[in-house]
């Protein structure tokens, strides 16, 4: 554990960004930039504050409570409305784009190391493939980017981490029995545990969104619930949905998304809830996760790294992403700088620390060590050039529009 003087720096610099949060929406600098640099000055990288022995599960744990609660909160944003005039784009991106994405970055994996196995360049592919709804705010909530490609990289982020984890399993089960790993806790038929994850998960993340949102309108009606409770209960739903599909054998990351969306489009009472909480509670969770990556795993991931694991991250980010975009978006009637802005803002981030992290540390999977310095040098080029380009590249629309 940090000392107390260690928390009083970490608490001091968290007031003081709270302090200029607003001048700093407007700059180059974002959240996850300044508190991954924290933890990095904080951690191993730095002046070690942080111990050395803190574990891979509390980054872990961390990451997973962000994500889901990000993925219910931005879904319950979502005007189903307007996602139905427009829905042809995020399906592109996930049916075609998103298992293009998976050949091509399997393919460029073995190509930069012809000597791994396949199924090591699969897995490394599938962990990457996941976008971030963390990384992409600035985009998501700008009102200079036209509401149907904001939908379609929320709607392309909300799902493909769920669709993306049988891949990953299967891939590092393969990775495993390379190695002679006797693996644990398999499920008896992949086949049937992919068919699980893609099916309940979705049923029971839209049955529990849509029951507790008209639970809350009757409450919030009968004047049952008091305003602070009702980020409480927001905040409980998107777990629930999460456990709810995990116990069924679904797929939680699914559920938390479709149940968020769900929940956002039933609710009929005022919805000033779900931004302020996550203006505050969310905003602190995903500063946490982010000061905790910098002080634990950038260090690591910056020890193995070497020349092949920048490649692959640098292909990750722009050839792997970006050239299946451009295909699955064929015929939409998008405009060549709206196909780059969709293919360009495909950040990665909390999914693939998660896979990684779950799969790695539980399997003995040949250059995993590797494979880590790869998922965290992806991660941290995003967190920078994502971050970096999120306002110009938005703020392109609105000139094009003026002009």
């Amino acid at each position: 554990m940090l000392e107390p003087h260690h928390l009083a720096i970490v608490f001091l610099v968290t007031l003081a960004y709270a302090a200029v949060s607003r001048r700093l929406e407007a700059s180059l600098l974002t959240l996850p930039m300044v508190f991954t640099a924290l933890g990095w000055v904080i951690g191993r990288g730095g002046i070690e504050l942080v111990p050395t022995h803190t574990q891979h599960t509390v980054v872990h744990h961390l990451a997973e409570i962000t994500l889901i609660l990000v993925l219910f909160s931005d879904a319950s944003r979502i005007n189903l409305g307007t996602l139905r005039k427009n829905v042809g784009l995020p399906l592109r991106m996930l049916l075609i784009g998103m298992p293009l994405t998976l050949l091509l970055g399997a393919l460029l994996a073995h190509w930069v190391a012809p000597a791994a196995p396949w199924s090591v360049a699969l897995l490394i592919a599938a962990i990457l493939t996941p976008t971030d709804a963390a990384l992409g705010q600035a985009v998501v909530t700008s009102p200079n980017v036209p509401a149907r490609l904001r939908q379609a990289i929320n709607v392309e982020s909300g799902l493909n981490d769920g669709l993306a984890l049988p891949v990953v399993m299967v891939a590092a089960i393969a990775s495993a029995q390379i190695t002679g790993t006797v693996v644990q806790d398999l499920p008896d038929n992949v086949w049937v545990f992919t068919t699980l994850q893609v099916t309940l998960g979705p049923l029971i993340g839209i049955a529990i969104g849509y029951a507790s949102a008209r639970l809350l309108d009757r409450a919030i009606h009968g004047r049952w619930a008091t305003t602070a409770s009702q980020g409480i209960y927001f905040l409980l739903t998107a777990f629930l949905a999460f456990v709810a599909a995990e116990s069924a054998g679904g797929n939680g990351l699914i559920a938390a998304f479709l149940g968020g969306l769900a929940f956002g489009n039933t609710l009929r009472s005022p919805k000033e809830f779900i931004h302020e909480f996550m203006e505050s509670e969310g905003q602190l969770l995903t500063m946490a996760t982010f000061l905790i990556f910098g002080a634990v795993m950038v260090p690591m991931g910056l020890e193995h790294a070497n020349l092949k694991t920048v490649v692959l991250a640098v292909l990750s980010l722009t050839v792997v992403r970006m050239l299946p975009i451009w295909l699955s978006l064929t015929g939409t009637g998008l405009s060549a700088y709206e196909k780059i802005f969709l293919g360009w803002f495909g950040p990665r981030g909390l999914a693939s620390v998660l896979f990684a992290l779950l799969f790695l540390d539980r399997f003995a999977i040949p250059g995993r060590h590797d494979i880590m310095a790869c998922v965290v040098l992806t991660v941290m080029l995003s967190i920078v050039l994502h971050g970096v380009s999120a306002n110009p590249m938005a703020n392109r629309f609105a000139k094009r529009a003026a002009a």
